[in-house]
C-alpha cells in the first residue's frame, strides 16, 4: 500500500483586498480585440469601392468583435473582508465568506470550482490554468488560504478522506514539472 505524497502547505491568506484574475490571457485579448479594431476599421476607410453603409457595417462588426474579446476578458475574483465577488462572462455572484466551503482545482480542469454550502458549485473563471498554469495553482491556493482562515470550511474528517483520495488520483496523472493538484 502506498502512502499519498503529503499536500504542500497552503501559503499565508494574502492581504486584503485581492483580486485574482488570468493577467495574460486578459492582455492577448484586449491587445487582439484592439488590433482587429485597428486594422477592420482602416481597411473600411481605405478600400474605395465600398458605400458609407458598408463602411459602417465593417466598422460595426470591428465593434462586435471587439466586445465580445472585452466580455471574454472580464472574469475576475475579488475577495474582501466580507467575502468574494465571483465576475464570470456575464454574472457577479457575491459571497460570504462561510459559504464557500472548498476551492477546487484539480488536474484538467479548465478554472477553479467553489463548493458552495448550498450543495452547489460555482465556477471561478477568473483563476484558470490556460496560460499561466502555475500562476492559477499560486492564486488557487492563496484562495483556499482566505476561505480556511475565514469561512467555516468544511468537517476535517471528510477533507481529509477527500484530500486523500484527491492526492493520490492527482499523483497518479500529473508530471512532475508542475504540481497541478488541488489548490
Amino acid at each position: 500500500m502506498t502512502v499519498p505524497a503529503a499536500r504542500p502547505a497552503l501559503p499565508d491568506p494574502p492581504a486584503l483586498p485581492v483580486t485574482f484574475r488570468p493577467n495574460g490571457t486578459r492582455a492577448v485579448l484586449l491587445s487582439v480585440g484592439a488590433l482587429m479594431l485597428v486594422v477592420i476599421t482602416a481597411m473600411s476607410v481605405t478600400l474605395e469601392k465600398l458605400n458609407a453603409g458598408e463602411r459602417v457595417s465593417f466598422i460595426f462588426v470591428a465593434l462586435l468583435f471587439f466586445g465580445v474579446l472585452c466580455l471574454l476578458s472580464r472574469p475576475k475574483a475579488v475577495a474582501d473582508d466580507t467575502g468574494v465577488t465571483v465576475v464570470n462572462l456575464t454574472r457577479v455572484r457575491r459571497l460570504e465568506w462561510p459559504e464557500i466551503l472548498r476551492v477546487n482545482l484539480r488536474v484538467g480542469d479548465p478554472w477553479v470550482f467553489l463548493d458552495l454550502s448550498d450543495g452547489t458549485s460555482l465556477p471561478v473563471l477568473g483563476i484558470q490554468p490556460g496560460i499561466a498554469k502555475q500562476k492559477a495553482v499560486r492564486d488557487a491556493r492563496a484562495l483556499r488560504a482566505l476561505v480556511e482562515s475565514r469561512g467555516i470550511g468544511t468537517d476535517a474528517a471528510t477533507d481529509a478522506a477527500t484530500d486523500t483520495a484527491t492526492d493520490a488520483a492527482t499523483d497518479s496523472t500529473k508530471d512532475s514539472a508542475t504540481d497541478n493538484g488541488p489548490a
